[in-house]
């Protein structure tokens, strides 16, 4: 019978089977990276940070001490006081109020650049160059300086102004100690700042940076450490408002940590702290409105060795950020989470070799789901792919939990679906063409539901060539030389046709193979391709039948004017060796042994001994509960003097 030489499943091993998966992977894999490159380097990081921000937000807060107090300026605040800006006569009172609770340290989350509008010396030069009214400018300048009033609250507490990058003004400084070697730092950097009025400056004990980055997605999710304006170097107002609140002289950079007092903190080359957010009841627990306090209405022992921070918080102030928790969080809540992050200790922060540890780990799951896609079946390659996935994704929501890494959840994992899909869809077109291959070549020599099987394992068809105990069965038409004579060539192939048909039936419903038909004969094999138990004793009920049909289609009119001959069968047991044989694309898979050339000789014995069917003695041997007729012995080329035996019943 002839085949092409087709490999199993991909994923039964056979040689040379796994590369097209395999190379369908890489080829997944190598479109994937383009694309990934192709994408924003923010996109990518998004994917990770809005992972990282589902875990915090699962994990929760940490605990909390009730340390950070929120003074809010909100919209009831400027319902009860007025609209912003506030006078600094009114923002002075209300940090004298938050003093006199005796806080540890006060951050205030406002720029107080240049002098108070409202101040009684900017009204007097107003009133002297509009109305010329030079007499009012000694009695107004008399008066109180707020921003002087200001300064003298700030200078009476621990407090913290606010500046923002990116202004004319020079930067302030901060002292930064090193410890030991001095890292690599590439801190948020600009050339100028927007800084307090000077008088504001000198009296507060720090100056921290207020200025807030958002991520590519638009949220912000860290606060600056440290800064760079100009040749100097500051905090950030978290940072700067627990240095001042824990006594600190310096910031100490000791190699990849930051040291505020007794306090240490991860320090990444962009010196910033990813902040816990906080869900809204917590927040709702550390805030208290300004206008409340500077009513009276809040105990002073509220502040009491706290750290407080003064802020905006109603849309008016324009100090609105998105944040992973609150699309509109006002910027003082953010400094707030900042700074109960740095209480806390747990600081997620993102280690510098992560990338490679992420980068080895989607090559690990990236090979893995090719070699399963590749070697196994599909369902049980992409089960263990996805576990071994999600054993990753756990891992690294283990490490943000509990340790605080933030590592990348999705792109190994990502990178072991995308190879084992490619490479077991690969797999599943190839083994689909093979098996309708298979089919298309086994279904003309094997029984249907035989064809499905080896459709479905086409591991089960060896090839390569192995041995295999068969019994093979020939049979010819006696006289049919005279046939051809006698028949024109349309009549003897519509006669063979029909004749044809009949005995492959036969053999293929009794489990037998069609090896091939040569002229009038067929030669078929019992055992072969899969295993068929009993296979001898289907050899032999398959003869019996082939021969009953004989005589049946040789009495139809049409054979019967042709003088179709009968039907003589040889069939004989034996190991054989079985499979493809010949050269480039003109491979037979066909047997050869003993076993086959026997059995062509018993068939032609028929006409010497006057029998339709001739039975060798391995197969006689493999049926005691048949009955069998002894034809005698002899002499088969080959094989010496054998007995012979031919069915007691039957044709």
């Amino acid at each position: 019978m002839r085949l092409p030489r087709l490999p199993g499943p991909p994923w039964r091993g056979r040689a040379g089977g796994w590369r097209g998966p395999v190379a369908a992977g890489l080829l997944a894999l190598a479109v994937g990276a383009a694309v990934v490159a192709a994408l924003p380097g923010r996109t990518v990081v998004a994917w990770r940070e809005s992972a990282a921000d589902a875990v915090l937000a699962a994990a929760g807060p940490t605990a909390d001490d009730g340390v950070v107090v929120v003074v809010a300026i909100d919209a009831a605040s400027l319902a009860a006081v007025g609209p912003w800006p506030w006078p600094r006569e009114i923002t002075a009172e209300l940090v004298e109020a938050v003093a006199a609770g005796g806080p540890r340290a006060i951050g205030v989350d406002v720029v107080f650049a240049g002098p108070d509008r409202a101040s009684p010396a900017r009204l007097a030069a107003i009133l002297a160059a509009r109305e010329g009214r030079d007499d009012l400018v000694g009695a107004l300048a008399a008066l109180p300086d707020p921003d002087e009033r200001l300064a003298g609250a700030m200078a009476a507490a621990p407090t913290v102004a606010a500046f923002l990058l990116g202004g004319g003004d020079a930067g302030p400084s901060t002292p930064v100690l090193v410890s030991g070697a001095a890292p690599t730092l590439a801190p948020w950097a600009a050339a100028g700042a927007v800084t307090p009025l000077a008088v504001v400056a000198d009296n507060a004990a720090g100056l921290g940076a207020a200025s807030l980055e958002a991520d590519g997605d638009g949220v912000v999710r860290r606060v600056p450490l440290l800064v760079a304006v100009g040749d100097a170097v500051a905090g950030g107002l978290a940072a700067e408002t627990l240095r001042i609140g824990e006594g600190a002289a310096a910031f100490v950079v000791e190699s990849d940590t930051l040291a505020i007092g007794p306090r240490r903190v991860p320090l990444g080359r962009e010196a910033t702290l990813r902040f816990r957010p906080s869900p809204p009841a917590l927040r709702t627990a550390r805030t208290v409105a300004a206008s409340d306090v500077l009513a009276g209405r809040i105990d002073a022992a509220r502040f009491a060795d706290r750290l407080v921070l003064i802020g905006g918080a109603a849309p008016e102030l324009g100090a609105l950020r998105a944040t992973a928790a609150d699309p509109v969080a006002p910027s003082v809540q953010i400094q707030a989470d900042a700074l109960g992050t740095l209480l806390s200790g747990r600081v997620p922060h993102r280690p510098e070799t992560a990338w490679i540890v992420e980068i080895v780990a989607a090559g690990v799951l990236a090979a893995l789901g090719l070699a399963l896609g590749a070697t196994v079946g599909p369902l049980p390659a992409a089960a263990a792919t996805i576990a071994a996935g999600t054993a990753w994704s756990g891992g690294a929501v283990a490490a943000l939990a509990w340790w605080d890494r933030v590592v990348d959840p999705i792109g190994p994992p990502l990178a072991g679906l995308v190879a084992v899909v490619a490479a077991g869809t690969a797999a599943a077109v190839s083994t689909r063409r093979q098996a309708a291959a298979l089919r298309r070549r086994f279904e003309q020599h094997l029984a249907p539901a035989v064809v499905a099987r080896i459709a479905a394992r086409p591991d089960l068809v060896k090839l390569d060539g192995e041995r295999r105990e068969v019994t093979a069965l020939f049979t010819d038409v006696e006289g049919f030389t005279a046939v051809t004579d006698r028949v024109g060539p349309t009549e003897l192939v519509r006669l063979l046709d029909g004749y044809f048909a009949g005995v492959v039936e036969i053999v293929t419903g009794h489990g037998g193979m069609i090896d091939k038909i040569v002229g009038d004969a067929v030669h078929a094999l019992f055992n072969a391709p899969v295993d068929l138990p009993d296979h001898p004793r289907r050899a032999v009920e398959a003869a019996r039948a082939v021969v009953a049909f004989g005589e049946a289609f040789r009495a139809r009119p049409d054979a019967a004017a042709a003088g179709f001959g009968r039907t003589r069968v040889g069939v004989e047991t034996g190991e054989v060796v079985i499979g493809d044989v010949g050269a480039g694309g003109k491979l037979d898979y066909t047997a050869h042994g003993a076993a086959v050339n026997t059995a062509a000789r018993l068939e032609a014995l028929n006409k010497e001994l006057g029998t339709a069917i001739c039975v060798g003695p391995t197969c006689r041997a493999r049926l005691p509960d048949l009955s069998f007729r002894a034809l005698g012995a002899r002499e088969i080329r080959g094989r010496g003097t054998l007995e012979l035996f031919t069915p007691a019943e039957g044709p």
